[in-house]
Formats: structure tokens, sequence, C-alpha cells
């Protein structure tokens, strides 16, 4: 997800598609999947012609059906996002829900996979123990997978039930350093596509040694679930898991909103949309205030920008969602956002930024 959303940010041309639908895990509701993708499709088809040449339009439409050609709908999770424009053809299938929209602008829409990524509990768990190790991907309390390769990794080089050996404690210890070591690396690696924070689950004494040896501990949680589950089926793990998580996760939340109400006490916070604006293309803004589920489109005229009405939308040189557009120029300049509840954000009709000074 990372990667996709590094790769498609910095992308800007005409007629960028992009397609945001939920989907379905299982039968029956999974057959109706290809069914709306084909709806989306028509209005794709609908607005390039309104909006550029036929011949634009055919090679377009003829990338996006060779793309949903691709699709399997048998293997969808909870949103399908396709991005299509004359130099990408790419779809992403994501763990969360989302607003069925179709967005055709000069940037791909891409903040649904920023919300992937930091509005919801989205993290590995590594069931650790000192002969076997296991790494889930999970969505709050949802498995979205579990690593296959290099996972599971068993302890078969430096693990020894020799009696001999084992009665020497600084060797024991140090053949399960060496054993982590390995399983840490192999963590990282995964990370460094997709760089979500670890929930590591394992008897005290491995979280404490494990914590010794890890590279990027501050990647992992300052708290771990206490029990050896390596034989445990993954979504019982994760139930527990997402636990121990939703509590850390409020506990950050909370302390973003103090920050939120600070910044306003002290005079750094900005509710003008173009104030905002201004100050993001002057590198300003370190965060983005948003409700979840607000979606404004606009036009922007002079470097102003004004809005309008939904039934406005899919007009041409009407950006589909303004407030998208800003956070991904944040991003660029290294702010970051959050995603609040509905109606947390209301006296400030939804949207807000702290300023860096």
């Amino acid at each position: 997800m990372n990667t996709t959303l590094k790769k498609l940010k910095n992308i800007h041309s005409e007629n960028c598609i992009t397609i945001i639908m939920n989907s379905h895990r299982t039968n029956p509701d999974a057959l109706k999947d290809a069914i709306t993708l084909k709806n989306h499709i028509k209005e794709v088809e609908t607005r390039l012609l309104a909006d550029t040449t036929k011949r634009n339009a055919t090679g377009l439409l003829e990338k996006l059906n060779a793309l949903v050609e691709q699709i399997d709908h048998s293997h969808n999770l909870d949103s399908l996002l396709l991005f299509v424009n004359d130099d990408v053809a790419e779809y992403t299938r994501l763990p969360i829900k989302v607003t069925d929209r179709v967005v055709i602008d000069d940037s791909f829409a891409t903040r649904d996979l920023v919300r992937a990524m930091h509005a919801e509990a989205h993290y590995y768990v590594l069931v650790l123990s000192q002969e076997n190790s296991r790494l889930i991907e999970a969505l709050n309390d949802k498995v979205v997978q579990e690593f296959k390769a290099p996972f599971p990794m068993e302890n078969k080089q430096f693990f020894t039930r020799n009696k001999a050996e084992s009665a020497v404690a600084s060797r024991e210890s140090s053949l399960i350093a060496e054993y982590f070591n390995q399983v840490d690396k192999a963590v990282n690696t995964i990370r460094k596509e997709n760089p979500l924070p670890v929930l590591i689950c394992s008897l005290e004494e491995n979280y404490a040694e494990y914590l010794k040896i890890a590279d990027e501990k501050h990647s992992i949680l300052n708290t771990y679930l206490n029990k050896n589950r390596i034989s445990e089926k993954d979504h019982a793990i994760v139930t527990e898991a997402w636990k121990l998580v939703k509590s850390h996760n409020s506990e950050l939340n909370s302390n973003r909103k103090t920050e939120l109400l600070k910044a306003v006490s002290d005079n750094k916070f900005l509710s003008d949309t173009n104030e905002i604006w201004k100050a993001i293309k002057d590198g300003k803004i370190q965060t983005l205030f948003i409700e979840q589920g607000l979606f404004q489109p606009a036009i922007m005229d002079d470097d102003e920008i004004s809005y309008v009405t939904e039934d406005h939308r899919t007009d041409k040189n009407v950006i589909d969602d303004i407030f998208d557009e800003m956070i991904e120029l944040n991003m660029n300049f290294g702010g970051d956002v959050v995603f609040l509840p509905k109606g947390e954000l209301s006296k400030f009709n939804g949207f807000g930024a702290i300023t860096r000074y």
C-alpha cells in the first residue's frame, strides 16, 4: 500500500482516473462487485467523452478495461481502487470501507490510501517464541494476511535442546538472540514496503529479549500480548491483539486532540481553506485535521480556491476533492494528517491545520 501511495501521489497529468468502490470478501455479495465496477466504468466513459477527444477517451477506456480483466473479485477485501492514466494502470485492495466515487482530475485521488495507513488501526502482529515465529498483517480486528515467506521462521540453526549446551546459560541466550535478530531483519524487510507498527505477541521474557536486539525499536508498540500463541489461528490472535492496539490508539488520538486544542489557544491553528492552501505551499503546515468522510469539490482560479456544490463535481475544470489535493501536497512537504470522527471539527467546518510556527 505504501509503495502504491509513493508512486501515485506525485503523478500529475491530464485525465488521471481513480475509481473508488466498496467491495466484499465473501459470496454471494462479492458476485455483485463486477457489476458495481461496470457501472463506475460507464460513468468514466460518459465523463471522458464530455471532457476530452474521442481518441483520448477510447485509449484510456481500453487501458481501464484491460486492467479490469486482471481483477479476480473472489480475492476482494473491503474496498477496491483503480488508477489509470496514459502511463499508469494499477489497482489495489484495501481493508477499509470507502465512499464510492469516480474521480477524474490532473492527479490521482489517494486519500483512501493515506487513510488506510493513518486513520485505521493498521499493524503487524509478530507472534514470537524461541522455536518459531509468525507475522500477521491486521486492520482493526480483521486479518489482512498472514505472511507465507519468509515466515513462519523456524529456529533450526540456533535453537537447541541439547542438554549439555543448554546448560550453559550464556550460550543459550546467545543462540536465542541470534535467532531473534534474524526474525527482526525479516520483519524490517517487509516493513520497508509497508511501514506499519508492530505488536509483539510472546512471553514477557521473549519480548524483553527481542527489544534488546531490535533495529527499529520505534516501530514496536510499547505494549505486548503476553502469551505463547504460536499455534493459535490467526483470527483468534488478531481478536486479542486488537484490544491492546485499540487502547493504544485511543491514547494516541487523545494526544492529537490535545495538540489540536493547544494549537487553537496558541494561535497556531488555521481553518480558512485558502489560508491553509497558501501556508502548505510555503511549507508552514505541520498537521492537517479532517473529519472522516468529508469531501469538497472546488475550482482553483489564480491560486484561489472556491467551493462548488456536489452537483458540479463532474464539471470540467472542477477539482473533485480539494482536501485530497491539500493532503497530498502537505505530505510532500513532510507534514502529516489526522482523520477524526465526524463531528469532532464541527466548529471548523470539518477541516483545519496546525502551523509549524
